[in-house]
């Protein structure tokens, strides 16, 4: 058996009746790749059952300490059953994009069952009439525990059922195994490991604080020179209401490719900079359109992966290895490219204040607390937020995925989306996992907080069109002084969705 780490039990703790601690990802599959050009359920299931050897958590389910006195267990299920984790399901027709949106939120918001391995993957059907996938396309659902895994070993259990052409070999191969042998423990064993662990708790908590004092003096000290945006004051947004049981999704996506033109045309921002620009934008227009932005910026959180270099690799397998900043999203700055040049500021501040603490020595602080002190502080927060003692407005996740086409039993990967767990007072997130030339912007929220996510969704794209097309004249213009190669043509601003214009009627600025 192996106990869980401070940080993944977290996810367990956090857990009520409208929250759950679930991270699901929907990929979508074109199946004239495969073999005869068909892919059928029991080549899913068979495929699936072949490398539940090859993944540490397949095959594990939790054993929990009575009264929560010690940190849970992961042991092996001696009545594991592939049946109850691999299902089928069929839009019904015609089936549209809103239509397997409302089928994703619904999948993701039931709770796994804690007496079973915590995992499930739905294959779905019945996508013909889904814009952007040719006919005979499937889905496969996948929904994992987040007390399993983060973003990156989410990303990791994906490539052990991938492949990296359509006859192999595996995307991602974990390192050896270990199966766990022997019985069950029984409860008498656990409460004693209990005592002898919550004895060198307070111990163990000392070192790490003290190891970690002069980064906690120049942490605060960063955070002390932020602006205050950044240092503290979170306006209250329509997002940080409680949460519901009926979560909702929706997703688009952007070209890596496109995304490179801005940083061409602004070589001082990042990635993640262009991302947090394009979510800012975005939700500026949504509560502009309901009169509900507030005069201050909204504030993001960032998860950041901890994981690096060889250590990455040498702990595949699972859980949780994450630290965060917060950031704000700069919703109070209309132009596009002003409010990306703040937000790269923001970013470099936020980040040596999260540096100054440092993602480990943060782990090992939170690692050394007993965990019934921990399940009672992650209650106490949780009910601080939804009562009105705001850390931040949203959060914000940027996961690197696959750059190269992956395999599911012969057919090709055509995209993936992504969906996270919301709580009381942080009804808001925005992950965007990337693959094959793309970034996905997906919206996880809940039908009463979010109630017209094609909306959200629309405005989203209407930022980031806005940056890009800023970014290509700025490139254009770049050119014609340097007497250079011949400007490039704009391309074709495409077509918007319907939309409220948040600035009133008449044609948007052009920002430059």
């Amino acid at each position: 058996m192996h106990q869980l780490a401070a940080q993944d039990a977290q996810f367990l703790y956090m857990e009520d009746a409208n929250i759950v601690a679930n991270v699901s990802g929907a990929y979508f599959f074109d199946q004239s790749t495969a073999p005869g050009g068909v892919v059928r359920f029991k080549d899913i299931r068979r495929r699936i059952e072949e490398r539940l050897d090859d993944c540490p958590f397949f095959r594990r389910k939790l054993l929990r300490v009575p009264m929560e006195l010690d940190f849970p267990y992961w042991i092996e299920d001696p009545h594991f059953d592939i049946e109850y984790h691999v299902h089928h399901a069929r839009l019904p027709k015609p089936a549209d994009w809103r239509q397997f949106c409302i089928l994703f939120a619904r999948y993701h918001s039931r709770p796994l069952d804690m007496g079973r391995p915590l995992w499930e993957i739905y294959v779905v059907e019945g996508l013909d009439h889904v814009d952007g996938f040719p006919k005979g396309s499937f889905a496969m659902i996948s929904k994992v525990h987040h007390a399993a895994v983060d973003g990156v070993a989410g990303l990791q259990m994906l490539g052990a059922l991938m492949d990296l052409s359509p006859t192999g070999p595996p995307a991602f191969k974990y390192p050896p195994l270990n199966r766990f042998s022997g019985d069950a423990p029984s409860i008498a064993e656990i409460m004693a490991r209990a005592a002898v662990n919550n004895a060198r708790s307070p111990l163990g908590l000392a070192r790490a604080a003290a190891k970690a004092s002069p980064q906690i003096a120049q942490a605060i000290a960063a955070m002390r020179s932020a602006p205050p945006a950044a240092a503290g004051g979170v306006p209250r947004s329509p997002f940080n209401a409680p949460a519901s049981p009926r979560k909702a999704f929706d997703g688009t996506e952007f070209t890596l490719a496109d995304i490179k033109t801005i940083r061409d045309a602004y070589p001082e921002a990042k990635v993640n900079d262009v991302i947090l620009a394009t979510v800012g934008g975005g939700i500026r227009r949504y509560l502009a359109a309901k009169d509900k932005l507030p005069k201050e910026s909204l504030i993001a959180v960032v998860p950041i992966n901890a994981r690096a270099g060889a250590d990455a690799s040498s702990k595949a397998g699972g859980g949780n290895q994450i630290t965060a900043m917060t950031t704000p999203l700069h919703t109070q700055i209309a132009h596009p490219v002003e409010r990306l040049k703040a937000i790269v500021r923001s970013t470099r501040r936020s980040k040596a204040a999260r540096d100054g603490l440092g993602a480990r020595l943060m782990m090992d602080l939170t690692q050394h607390a007993p965990a019934s002190v921990l399940a009672l502080a992650s209650r106490f927060i949780a009910q601080g937020v939804a009562n009105g003692r705001l850390m931040a407005n949203l959060v914000v996740s940027n996961v690197p995925g696959p750059q190269a086409p992956l395999y599911f039993c012969g057919a090709k990967m055509l995209a993936m989306h992504a969906m996270a767990p919301v709580g009381d007072g942080m009804g808001l997130f925005i992950a965007t996992p990337s693959y094959n030339g793309k970034v996905a912007v997906c919206v996880t929220s809940t039908r009463e907080i979010i109630p017209d996510t094609p909306l959200f969704i629309d405005c989203l794209r209407q930022s980031f069109n806005e940056l890009r097309e800023a970014a290509e004249r700025r490139l254009s213009a770049a050119k014609t002084a340097s007497g250079g190669a011949k400007a490039r043509k704009p391309r074709k601003k495409p077509k918007p969705a319907p939309a409220a214009k948040p600035n009133g009627a008449g044609k948007p600025p052009v920002w430059t």
